[in-house]
């Protein structure tokens, strides 16, 4: 299961203008989870939709327009294969 976030936005005060979201994705197989979290930057385009009318489904849509949305999620697929199947250990043998 993939799961998109948006766990803050940063905006101007005098519109309401959103310039910064801050994202997570998480990816959970069973016992297994791996997790990645970033930004995206915004500018004034030709369309504004109010502060107070965004919604998460909208802002992840804008989110993922800018990422490589496949090669994330494809990483976070690895991380999991890789907890797994780990192919390094530690410990003493005795």
């Amino acid at each position: 299961m993939i799961n998109w976030q948006i766990v803050q936005l940063d905006r101007q005060t005098s519109d309401g203008l959103v310039t910064i979201a801050h994202w997570r994705v998480d990816a959970v197989d069973g016992n297994y989870s791996a997790g990645s979290y970033g930004t995206v930057g915004f500018e004034r385009g030709d369309s504004f939709t109010a502060y107070d009318s965004l919604t998460e489904a909208q802002v992840i849509a804008w989110v993922k327009e800018k990422l490589d949305v496949e090669a994330i999620e494809a990483s976070l697929a690895a991380q999991i294969e890789a907890k797994k199947n780990p192919t390094t250990a530690v410990g003493v043998p005795w």
